[in-house]
């Protein structure tokens, strides 16, 4: 949706203009205020209205952020014993 909008804005710029309107975006201030601007909707939505969403946010992140972390160790395990089967080891 966001991208949606972004495409909307410079359809209508010609190509001189473009770098001037995507320049202010890409700083580390507007990065800080759309990271704080989520961070308050996120509040608005969930903390205030005492809602357990964020408990499920936390437990599924925390499940994704864990099988990410394995996941290298994982296919590293899988490819030696893959190897192993290949040559004839155990």
């Amino acid at each position: 949706m966001a991208m949606r909008n972004a495409l909307n804005e410079i359809k209508g710029m010609k190509m001189k203009e473009i770098p001037g309107h995507i320049k202010p975006k890409l700083s580390i201030d507007y990065f800080k205020k759309a990271i704080q601007r989520g961070l308050d909707n996120y509040h608005a939505k969930y903390i205030e209205t005492d809602s357990i969403d964020p408990l499920y946010h936390v437990c599924f992140g925390g499940m994704i952020f864990s099988y990410l972390v394995a996941l290298p160790n994982e296919r590293r395990h899988l490819e030696h014993q893959q190897h192993a089967k290949e040559h004839g080891h155990h």
